[in-house]
């Protein structure tokens, strides 16, 4: 039930950023069905893991650069290649952070797509896949870590967007987990 609530509210957001992008910006004379062939993206999304006993919130923070590149346009699986560096509470308690934490490097292969009837919103998915170090214990543990997620991209302008995504995650030796997560994205 609490997984409806989230996945309903993440739409109703998604929704509500869009039409008040639409009703600020002005509309373009012709504008393009086409998504650009390349961009840079830099990223920083803020979120919630919900993967502990009685899906208790902890804080996920995520930065990276990704680069859309031209000839993967026509790719099924992406057209943009991505390397991020994630931070995730592990503790027992606390939201923002405890000593128990999850560093994860990953790389990552993302599709933008369009939807049709709308030139505010666009969607992707990204597969990722990286290696997570756990920290606050007496040793070290790393392990692969892998991800998919599908989310909507409100742009607000050009080069400034707010990335909305929903992510189902799975490190080796932990269930799989979900990550909500709302940022922004500055593209050149």
């Amino acid at each position: 039930m609490r997984k409806k609530q989230c996945t309903a509210g993440l739409i109703a957001c998604v929704f509500v950023v869009a039409s008040l992008v639409k009703a600020q910006e002005p509309r373009p004379a012709a504008p393009s069905t086409e998504l650009p062939d390349t961009s840079t993206d830099l990223f920083v999304m803020f979120g919630s893991d919900f993967d502990r006993p009685g899906l208790l919130p902890r804080a996920n923070y995520n930065i990276g650069i990704g680069h859309t590149f031209g000839f993967l346009k026509k790719d099924p699986l992406g057209d943009e290649l991505t390397f991020g560096y994630t931070y995730e509470n592990s503790g027992s308690h606390g939201f923002l952070h405890t000593d128990f934490g999850e560093h994860t490097e990953s790389a990552g292969l993302m599709k933008n797509f369009g939807i049709p009837k709308t030139k505010v919103v666009s969607g992707y998915t990204w597969l990722q896949g990286g290696i997570t170090s756990y920290t606050g214990n007496a040793r070290l543990e790393n392990r692969f870590a892998g991800g998919v997620s599908l989310g909507a991209i409100v742009h607000m302008s050009r080069s400034n967007s707010i990335w909305i995504q929903e992510s189902y995650n799975k490190v080796v030796t932990v269930p799989w987990y979900t990550t909500t997560s709302i940022g922004y994205t500055y593209s050149w």
